[in-house]
């Protein structure tokens, strides 16, 4: 009896990081390091994924990766399974899925954030999002409601996509204001950048002591840091990708939303409706693909004046009047 119990727990081992299985799933996704509840774009991808579970009626599966090594698990385990889409969150799957899709052409895969490759197989498809945007939007908000004239950026990894959430952001502070002082930080140099909040609470402790009053991360999991960082100091932050307000109610002044649910869901859907291509497909702030927040929680911090101030912006990005630069 004791050996049946110890060889059902070997067997169970190699699932511990991925959803109980489901053999008969349409789509699955493997989630960054960080899993469903980083309160970001995993948890946005994860709305989708149920939504799609629910508005048409498919199966479905998820794989959290406990280290980086997990994602090509995650990819290969459902490449094997013959799910028909499968989708990685994050630029870092990049790789791993043009590799699973030259193994596995009768599938579809999807990466969030892919990084620009000029062989991309015909059955993949690059989402991507216009986060300069949006980031432009909630720069001009922190310009409208700075006291001090000077506001941050705690980014996470050093790199080409988060450097994307930096230009905008700034763009829009100097939009408003040009006098205003901005203060940039970056947690890391590696993928675990996104999972440090305690490098992000001290970078933002660091921008709030030189006067810095709002600051807007682009950081995954580190952003709690700030958040954590923004209560103690009685300042405020800007949340991504997310609703973050209820990670700091009262210091949120509002989140930048990328909306992966809806780019997830528009995947799995085209699948279902045999109209996926392959390609790159991009959602920015006139498909709204990308926005930010205004709503019962948050608005008492905004006045109407400065929100039509943003939205009128908003407008002019969308009508092509202000070119919003995507590089430092």
């Amino acid at each position: 009896m004791k050996l049946g119990w110890i060889f059902a727990l070997a067997l169970a081992l190699p699932l511990a990081a991925c959803k109980k299985k489901d053999s008969n799933a349409f789509a699955g996704i493997v989630f960054d390091v960080g899993g469903i509840d980083d309160k970001s774009f995993n948890e946005s991808a994860h709305r989708g994924l149920m939504r799609a579970k629910n508005e048409l009626g498919i199966a479905v599966e998820y794989y959290e990766p406990k280290q980086p090594a997990d994602r090509k698990t995650g990819l290969r385990r459902f490449s094997g399974d013959k799910v028909p889409i499968i989708i990685g969150v994050g630029f870092i799957f990049t790789d791993e899925i043009v590799a699973a899709a030259k193994d596995f052409k009768d599938l579809r895969f999807a990466c969030v954030d892919m990084s620009d490759k000029a062989d991309l197989p015909p059955n993949v498809l690059a989402l991507k999002f216009r986060e300069e945007e949006g980031s432009f939007l909630v720069g001009a908000l922190a310009a409208l409601r700075t006291q001090t004239k000077k506001v941050g950026f705690v980014g996470g990894m050093n790199v080409p996509l988060i450097h994307k959430f930096e230009a905008g952001f700034k763009a829009g502070v100097k939009q408003v204001a040009s006098d205003v002082e901005i203060f940039v930080n970056y947690v890391g140099e590696t993928p675990e950048a996104f999972q440090d909040p305690e490098k992000g609470k001290s970078l933002a402790l660091g921008q709030y002591k030189s006067g810095a009053d709002i600051i807007y991360h682009a950081s995954g999991k580190s952003g709690m840091g700030v958040f954590e960082a923004a209560k103690e100091e009685k300042k405020f932050a800007i949340g991504v990708d997310s609703d973050q307000y209820s990670s700091a109610p009262g210091h949120v002044l509002t989140s930048m939303i990328k909306r992966v649910d809806v780019a997830v869901y528009e995947t799995i859907k085209s699948v279902k409706e045999g109209k996926f291509q392959g390609g790159t497909r991009v959602f920015g702030l006139a498909d709204d693909g990308i926005g930010f927040v205004y709503d019962q929680n948050n608005k008492s911090l905004i006045p109407e004046g400065d929100y039509k101030k943003v939205l009128a912006l908003r407008d002019e990005i969308i009508a092509g009047k202000i070119k919003v630069p995507s590089t430092r």
